[in-house]
């Protein structure tokens, strides 16, 4: 983690920071005092816009540190599976890097895992095995 930018910490503390179960609570607590100091403002438009602005200000900020963290577990879950494929001897190689492919491309390969995932349903339908390995 030396490697990763400000950034990319901030992002990573900051979305595991807000997913935890007491800030949850907090926020729902804000909302409720919000809602309880209506009477109190006569559920005026500035009361109203104090919890519009607040709330949309905090989703947009939070979209973009979400992202980012997405991405990046996205990524790494990615480099290991391409490297499990690697490591496995048998495995096809050219599954690599998939996720970058054109469509029709993808579309291809999602054709072929089809028919094998068909072909083993129909072999346990007759009673034999459904496992097996990749062509040579």
């Amino acid at each position: 983690m030396q490697d990763a930018s400000w950034y990319s910490r901030f992002a990573k503390a900051s979305a595991r920071f807000c997913g935890r179960p007491r800030v949850f609570t907090v926020a729902v607590g804000l909302i409720v005092l919000w809602l309880v100091t209506g009477p109190l403002f006569g559920f005026s438009d500035t009361w109203q816009l104090v919890i519009n602005t607040s709330t949309t200000i905090i989703t947009f900020l939070m979209v973009f540190l979400i992202q980012n963290t997405q991405n990046r577990d996205t990524e790494a879950v990615q480099i290991k599976l391409d490297e499990l494929i690697r490591a496995t001897q048998g495995a096809h190689n050219a599954l690599l890097d998939l996720e970058d492919i054109e469509d029709k491309k993808l579309d291809a390969f999602r054709s072929r895992y089809r028919a094998l995932a068909a072909a083993a349903r129909a072999d346990l339908d007759h009673g034999n095995e459904d496992t097996g390995t990749p062509d040579p």
